[in-house]
């Protein structure tokens, strides 16, 4: 559990980092994208190590409804992050132009959907660190920058394209849990 631990800590270090420290960060730079991207990796490298390791109490599992639910919430997730990818300025899907934090709001929702089907204590810490972290991190952009501008809509062909992908990276990102050993489907 300590691995787990200090894994989810470290990604929120490494993310706050410019939010809560601008003029340290400032100060290094460029090279300094290279530590806080380094620091990222380890933190995902000590999560999976610490949550394959950890033990704890089981407090809910799996069952076939939560397994859907999650399912369809793990579609929207992906679909949510993905509309907020394209560089700021650029045109949008429609829901891009509605919400200021589609990629943190769709790692919330990627976060809520595990802790549905995994109610175990390493769930709980990574998960639900995740989860506040990725709430915390919308709170602080929101206060330090309150302004928003919604970018442009970018139109149908792209709505369209958006959701083909979205499809495709969840079925394949399903296909990779079934080869680790985790059973996505009910």
């Amino acid at each position: 559990m300590t691995l787990l631990i200090l894994g989810v800590a470290l990604w929120w270090a490494a993310h706050l980092f410019k939010r809560l420290a601008p003029g340290p960060r400032g100060k290094l730079g460029d090279p300094g994208k290279g530590l806080v991207a380094v620091a990222i990796v380890l933190s995902v490298v000590l999560m999976v190590i610490g949550y394959r390791g950890a033990e704890g109490a089981v407090f809910w599992g799996r069952s076939a409804p939560l397994v859907g639910i999650n399912n369809l919430l793990m579609v929207v997730a992906f679909y949510v992050y993905a509309v907020g990818g394209p560089a700021a300025g650029k045109p949008r899907v429609w829901l891009g132009t509605k919400m200021r934090h589609p990629q943190l709001t769709g790692f919330s929702l990627w976060a809520v959907a595990h802790l549905l089907v995994n109610g175990d204590v390493a769930s709980f810490v990574l998960f639900g660190g995740l989860l506040i972290w990725a709430l915390v991190e919308i709170a602080l952009i929101n206060s330090q920058e309150p302004a928003w501008t919604p970018p442009a809509h970018g139109g149908a062909r792209k709505e369209a394209i958006y959701v083909v992908l979205t499809l495709v990276i969840v079925t394949v990102v399903m296909l990779i849990h079934n080869w680790l050993g985790v059973q996505p489907w009910g």
